[in-house]
């Protein structure tokens, strides 16, 4: 196949892997002038009714997923009776390549890669969409060491039945869950199980049940207790222990209740782990600096945002340097004569109702994703807004750009704080009383950024009060998509 042309557009240049369905290759976009990976369906099993609709749904199901932690669909087709799906490409290894090149992971390391897996399968069960085969070998390292999800093969939805037998085991028994080895109902905890096992397997640098067979070692998954991982690694912590330990339980209610559970405990460690080693390294620090909420507090500033906590130690320099000046001025002024002080007020988040975000697309159809809009200001951060799909960019489809408002009862907003998986576009902010028909009735309140994972916006509205509030994006990231996990507006 090296050298075909699929549909006249992908060029199969390099086989990279292969499996029981399919093949996957190196591929370049002649028409885009970029490379990507093609996922070929096997020829012999094409005709398959089953296994064809299997394929489909791979790519539909994937393509609901906006991750930064999962393997993006680009496209899917079908050339001379042949399916295929389009993937980014992702150069670097497998976990399973790394683990066997350099055996056990550091700690911190494989805390961190089971975090990012897991942010990964808690976006995919929020779609309700569980993987059914998590393993090493289908997480890709890309060349900035972070951890992306791909092979959706045997996914199936919660809500989808009928394409797989009852009894009939899928998955790799190296990592398959009880229930799953059992046939019996596969839900968001089997990922979990699986994700355990993967665990278990980067801190000790082999899986937890050898046997001669794949049956006996799905067996084992059912009968035997886990290995305790402390044995095999001392200096595992205990509570790093515990974590492994409960999801991995065979018992659905022993063990962690959800993808997101699961992260919340791994971040809970990973926060505690560095603040005992009093540093990080590799991934482990990448992920450390996404913290959030209650796990954070675990983990020094220092460690958490280093630029911030810098800044932070030369504040507190300044500060010093500016009372032994104001003391000495006082001293020399005599009592009462020193300089007033400024006080500076915390900004105040503004709660708006859902309803309150409105999608905005002037240039084109007036729709953008607008079904959607609340999933910005809904407090949850695994659901998202997100734009069209613009392979071409904005350019290729006539517009300058596309934004999401939100409208407010009146306000003198400072600043708008936003959080996004797509990081990389550009955006600024608006301000208007009414909905202009086009950008140039709005007033700008705002530079232009390029939008960061979470992104702090200043405001300047000059002290005037507008209802809306719009977030116009005029440029997008490499993928041609940008996506807003949460939007607030502060005043």
């Amino acid at each position: 196949m090296i050298g075909t042309l699929l549909n006249g557009r992908f060029r199969l240049e390099e086989q990279i892997g292969a499996g029981g369905m399919s093949t996957v290759y190196r591929a370049y976009d002649v028409n885009l002038e970029r490379w990507v990976a093609i996922k070929l369906m096997h020829r012999d099993i094409s005709s398959d009714p089953d296994q064809l609709e299997r394929f489909r749904r791979e790519a539909r199901s994937v393509a609901r997923l906006n991750h930064p932690h999962v393997v993006t669909v680009i496209d899917f087709g079908e050339d001379d009776g042949r399916p295929y799906i389009v993937l980014e490409l992702i150069e670097g290894e497998t976990l399973k390549q790394r683990i066997r090149r350099l055996g056990r992971l550091p700690v911190g390391e494989a805390v961190a890669y089971a975090i990012e897996v897991g942010r990964a399968l808690e976006a995919a069960h929020a779609c309700r969409l569980v993987h059914r085969d998590v393993k090493p070998q289908n997480v890709l390292l890309d060349s900035e060491g972070r951890a992306k999800v791909t092979d959706f093969g045997i996914a199936r939805s919660l809500e989808v039945h009928g394409l797989t037998q009852t009894g009939r085991v899928l998955g790799t028994t190296d990592y398959v869950s009880p229930e799953q080895a059992l046939g019996r109902e596969v839900t968001e905890q089997s990922d979990v199980y699986s994700l355990g096992i993967v665990l278990y397997e980067m801190l000790v640098g082999e899986p937890p049940f050898r046997a001669e067979s794949q049956v006996a070692v799905a067996m084992k998954h059912v009968q035997e207790p886990m290995p305790d991982v402390l044995i095999a690694r001392p200096d595992v912590s205990s509570a790093l222990a515990a974590v492994v330990d409960r999801a991995t339980a065979k018992e659905l209610e022993n063990r962690s209740q959800s993808a997101a559970e699961l992260v919340h405990d791994l971040e809970q460690v990973l926060a505690i782990e560095a603040a005992r080693a009093g540093e990080t390294t590799g991934e482990a620090t990448t992920v450390l600096q996404t913290l959030e909420g209650d796990t954070s507090e675990f983990a020094p500033l220092r460690l958490r945002r280093p630029r911030r906590w810098l800044l932070s130690v030369v504040a507190v320099a300044l500060a010093v340097a500016v009372a032994a000046v104001y003391l000495a001025s006082r001293t020399e002024r005599g009592p009462g004569e020193s300089p007033p002080v400024a006080s500076v007020g915390a900004l105040t988040p503004l709660k708006l109702a859902q309803g309150s975000a409105h999608d905005y697309d002037p240039e084109g159809d007036e729709q953008e994703s607008s079904e959607a809009t609340d999933l910005a200001i809904d407090a949850n951060p695994t659901t998202v807004w997100d734009t069209e799909t613009y392979e071409a960019g904005f350019a290729g489809a006539n517009k300058t750009g596309v934004g999401l408002y939100l409208e407010t009862a009146g306000v003198a907003a400072k600043q708008l704080d936003l959080r996004t998986s797509t990081p990389g576009y550009t955006a600024a902010v608006y301000a208007a009383d009414d909905v202009p028909d086009d950008l140039s009735g709005w007033t700008r309140v705002s530079g232009e950024v390029e939008v960061r994972p979470q992104q702090r916006i200043a405001l300047d509205t000059a002290g005037r009060e507008f209802r809306n509030y719009l977030l116009w994006i005029s440029a997008l990231p490499q993928d041609g998509k940008a996506d807003v996990k949460e939007m607030t507006l502060l005043r």
